[in-house]
């Protein structure tokens, strides 16, 4: 694959994807409000409750290099090393932002979410259920 089809193919990646949508449409359709892809939030997270405190990535196993499923491309080697470098770098950068400010974060794989859809769901719900008890307590 030459250069200007791999450039053609990389800049159709959406930002959100199907994925996301789904989980978004199950939270919402469980009562849950919410917003997404908050640029104001530091890493954009996929999902985001401020009131609560909660910020939800659902994080590709390509993009975020999955330790199950990551694996990097044959061709263009250094390149695809450094990127799957800086993008867990920076993951981690944001999971310490918001746990150093005490905010609830949770990361899931896409392929927690292809394995049971369901069971991953209710994993979400019970963590922001979680999380605005904590508020209500604090609060």
């Amino acid at each position: 694959m030459d250069n200007d089809t791999r450039s053609k193919i990389m800049k159709s990646v959406k930002s959100v994807s199907k994925l996301e949508d789904l989980v978004a449409s199950a939270l919402w359709n469980k009562g849950y409000r919410f917003r997404r892809n908050t640029k104001k939030l530091f890493g954009t997270p996929d999902i985001s409750i401020k009131k609560y405190k909660v910020v939800i990535f659902i994080d590709s196993c390509f993009w975020h290099f999955c330790p199950e499923h990551g694996r990097i491309p044959k061709v263009n080697n250094d390149y695809w090393q450094a990127k799957y470098i800086k993008n867990t770098t920076r993951d981690k950068k944001v999971n310490d932002f918001y746990q150093e400010r005490g905010w609830n974060i949770i990361r899931i794989w896409e392929h927690e979410l292809k394995e049971d859809f369901d069971l991953t769901i209710s994993k979400l719900a019970k963590f922001i259920d979680r999380a605005m008890k904590e508020e209500k307590i604090e609060g």
